[in-house]
């Protein structure tokens, strides 16, 4: 994955590494090595219906499954195809996946054909298919990783202030997030911290275990006791992020 270079130190080790301690206290180390399975079963369905001769011809109810396997788009894929058209979805896919520009301009172009959604959503949905179609070349991006308007999620937790993760663009930004995994993924391979599963879905479980962990400690601060209920275990809410909770694609 070439993703450029970046000067001074990335991954902030202690503190990813801090991150790791508290999620096995949450959940067992087999179980993110399940979850990392669960990914590459994901990749391979997102394969399936994002080859060029099935995306073309891709139906509907498919097309809703795959966008109910992305966590921001699972309670609003009919509205997301109601609202961009699911012949415009299919086609800038297609231009998404199998364009021959760099990827940077491919990004671009799919976050400007797809206006009529907001932001987050139609990069949440590019990260994801460019992502699982091809995890060997391309990494994924969602909101709970970077989001470049509040300025948070799980990569600046774990990375140094001094790092800038933000682009002038979509695709100038997704750049600088795959800057940003590759970083933290080599780093965690070699002290431990993403060592389970695949090298390309280790980093997606270790990440949303950090936006888990994160996501508890500012409830926590703001909410009672009996609210932090509604919160699912750690493993629960990691497949959620992850999208493999009830995978319908």
């Amino acid at each position: 994955m070439d993703v450029g270079v970046a000067q001074g130190q990335v991954v902030d080790t202690e503190t990813a590494q801090e991150f790791m301690r508290q999620a096995l206290e949450m959940v067992q180390l087999p179980e993110m090595e399940g979850i990392a399975q669960e990914l590459e079963l994901k990749s391979r369905r997102f394969q399936e219906v994002l080859a060029p001769t099935a995306l073309a011809d891709l139906p509907d109810d498919r097309l809703r499954g795959l966008l109910r396997s992305i966590f921001a788009t699972r309670r609003r894929a009919s509205e997301v195809i109601a609202t961009v058209g699911a012949d415009r979805l299919r086609t800038e896919l297609t231009n998404l996946l199998h364009g021959s520009e760099p990827v940077v301009a491919r990004v671009d172009r799919f976050d400007d054909s797809l206006a009529a959604i907001e932001p987050a959503i139609r990069r949440d949905i590019a990260g994801e298919a460019l992502h699982f179609y091809d995890p060997d070349r391309h990494w994924m991006w969602t909101r709970w990783m970077w989001d470049p308007d509040l300025r948070t999620g799980a990569l600046p937790l774990v990375t140094m202030q001094e790092f800038d993760l933000e682009g002038s663009t979509a695709g100038q930004t997704y750049l600088k997030v795959g800057t940003a995994i590759a970083f933290v993924n080599q780093t965690g391979r070699a002290v431990g911290f993403t060592r389970y599963g695949s090298e390309a879905f280790g980093i997606d479980v270790y990440l949303a275990c950090v936006y888990g962990i994160y996501l508890y400690t500012i409830t926590r601060l703001r909410m009672t006791q009996e609210f932090n209920k509604v919160i699912p275990p750690l493993p629960q809410l990691v497949r959620r992020l992850l999208g493999t909770h009830r995978m319908e694609v």
